[in-house]
């Protein structure tokens, strides 16, 4: 369990944040918890002006009500024009990037079979190849500047145990999450520094299953529904009994305020945060020794932590 963000000790520094996808859920809570400890926080969604207009009225309103350096900015992770122009809007506005959390996502429920190619392509769209967008974007800044931090927010369905259906999503973010392994190899180099959190089921206080996506092909689900009906539901409810009455989807915002907040070059590589227990913890206890210990007899355990970058 994460200690409550008002008991954390004040940021080692103060920072330029931007989060993506954040309308709703982990990401705004996380933009108000950094705000609040006196960052500077580009709060991302796309539609601000149509779909999120409300939601973006909502940031300003709660900036300006409690005196915080939180605004929301245009930002679409399927459009590289649009993650260009919001990272050039925080560069024109504050000096620099330092800090990129990478929360936008999509899930997705329905069998794996009834999902088209297409369908599964557009799932791996926003949770993979957004990240690369946005990275496309901001590390230039980073990596000429040699300090930033990126924070990725993955899920411990690319590790632990997970029911069925959920097959496009989970792929996609176990795709993402070795795609944030690969990145924080590369950049360290550069100065940059990467963490990654890994939060487990929440069932409440997201819009994640409220707003997952299904498969267009209703017959073929229908047709697994005659062996599978109820399956979901009933997952969700022994879910729910299996959450701790402290789980709280606050307790990811948490642990992403706190690693922004830490020292550079301080930071844990991943914080797992996962109150049900579905066994990720357990696992990336021994996929990071072993990691290390490949990196080592490889002759490159230097790239595990950001170093400064060499003048030329």
């Amino acid at each position: 369990m994460t200690t409550p963000f008002s008991e954390q000790p004040p940021p080692a520094d103060r920072q330029v944040v931007l989060i993506t996808g954040a309308s709703s859920g982990f990401g705004a809570l996380a933009a108000r918890l950094l705000a609040h400890a006196g960052h500077t926080v580009y709060s991302t969604m796309r539609d601000i002006r149509g779909k999120n207009a409300e939601r973006a009225a909502q940031v300003t309103q709660y900036a300006t009500e409690h005196d915080i350096d939180l605004k929301p900015v245009e930002l679409d992770v399927l459009s590289q024009d649009s993650a260009d122009r919001a990272i050039g809007t925080v560069i024109a506005e504050s000096g620099r990037l330092d800090t990129v959390v990478h929360n936008a996502g999509h899930m997705t429920l329905g069998a794996t079979e009834s999902f088209t190619p297409e369908e599964m392509t557009a799932v791996f769209d926003t949770n993979v190849l957004g990240t690369q967008r946005v990275n496309k974007a901001a590390l230039p800044h980073m990596r000429k500047t040699g300090r930033g931090l990126l924070v990725w927010v993955s899920s411990s369905t690319a590790w632990g145990g997970f029911p069925p259906f959920l097959g496009p999503y989970a792929a996609a973010k176990a795709a993402m999450d070795s795609l944030a392994m690969t990145v924080a190899l590369e950049v360290a180099r550069f100065g940059i520094e990467s963490a990654t959190i890994v939060p487990g089921s929440f069932t409440r206080g997201t819009e994640h299953f409220e707003h997952a996506g299904g498969p267009a092909d209703t017959a073929l689900e229908n047709e697994y529904d005659t062996r599978y009906q109820g399956l979901t539901e009933q997952v969700n409810e022994r879910l729910s009994a299996l959450m701790p009455a402290e789980g709280d989807v606050s307790q990811v915002a948490d642990a992403i305020a706190r690693v922004v907040g830490m020292e550079y070059g301080t930071r844990p590589f991943r914080t797992v945060v996962d109150p049900a227990d579905d066994g990720a913890g357990r696992v990336l206890e021994i996929a990071e020794r072993e990691r290390t210990n490949f990196m080592d007899r490889i002759g490159i355990a230097d790239l595990l932590h950001p170093s400064t970058p060499v003048s030329h």
